[in-house]
């Protein structure tokens, strides 16, 4: 079944804010194997010029697809058959340990593939005070649909 493209241009706003820790921060890295320092140690960071450990660059996707625009029933999206397709970031500046984010992601756009959809999705994290931190591009493949 197609996805639904009255959802193009929809806003989805996260439904709480999340606050980076820096134990998120260090699991993240250890399971993407990035061992870096900046990313562990508190002591390593702050001598990079960091208030704190940041996050690896795709850390965002941890927390860019909140706010429900995946799980909403009208979309038709059938979670089974989902693949990703693509991710970017653009950053403002790194995110790091203590930061307290929020998120709004709005479906860009969706477009037949052969027997696939695929569904593009632009998400602005910013902090509870407003500042822009990164902007996430997903691309999402629902395959066979």
């Amino acid at each position: 079944m197609a996805l639904n493209r009255d959802f193009i241009g929809r806003t989805f706003p996260s439904s709480e804010p999340y606050e980076v820790s820096r134990v998120k921060i260090r699991e993240f890295a250890t399971a993407i194997g990035d061992s870096n320092p900046i990313y562990q140690d508190q002591d390593a960071a702050k001598a990079a010029g960091h208030p704190d450990v940041i996050a690896p660059p795709t850390f965002p996707i941890a927390i860019s697809l909140g706010g429900g625009a995946l799980a909403d029933p009208e979309l038709g999206l059938n979670y089974a058959m989902v693949v990703h397709g693509e991710q970017r970031f653009t950053y403002t500046r790194p995110i790091h340990a203590g930061d307290v984010l929020t998120t709004e992601s709005t479906i860009t756009g969706i477009r037949a593939a052969g027997n696939n959809e695929v569904m593009t999705i632009e998400t602005a994290i910013k902090t509870v005070d407003g500042e822009l931190v990164c902007t996430t591009f997903n691309s999402i493949v629902e395959r066979g649909a």
